[in-house]
């Protein structure tokens, strides 16, 4: 029974984590400042923010920290906030899942009880 309540705690942690993320890159990520970050303060000051070419995705859905297609600047960076987290999460979970199959795989190859699930 111990090991389903531990299951079930990191479970509601990673929900409530992933809940926070999901609501702060929405309703704070359209808060950020639109000032220019360092490095681009930098290449101001140094006089080079003239010779910046377009990157190869910059015309990519996601460009610019919004979605393209949204009129309002807000929702289209709150939007491609939560498709970020989205991403992000998807990856660690499936980096996570691998990892976890290796080690189970292996721990049974070599005859050692396999990790706690």
């Amino acid at each position: 029974m111990a090991r389903t309540t531990s299951r079930t705690t990191i479970g509601l942690f990673i929900a409530g984590g992933l809940l926070v993320s999901l609501g702060l890159a929405f309703f704070v990520g359209p808060l950020a400042s639109s000032s220019p970050d360092g490095l681009e303060k930098v290449s101001i000051d140094q006089g080079f923010d003239g010779s910046a070419r377009d990157h190869a995705l910059g015309d990519s859905t996601f460009a610019e920290y919004g979605v393209e297609g949204v009129d309002d600047e807000g929702l289209a960076t709150g939007l491609a906030g939560i498709v970020g987290v989205v991403l992000t999460f998807g990856v660690g979970a499936l980096l996570f899942a691998t990892i976890r199959t290796i080690r189970g795989r292996r721990a049974n190859a070599s005859g050692a009880a396999a990790p706690p699930a």
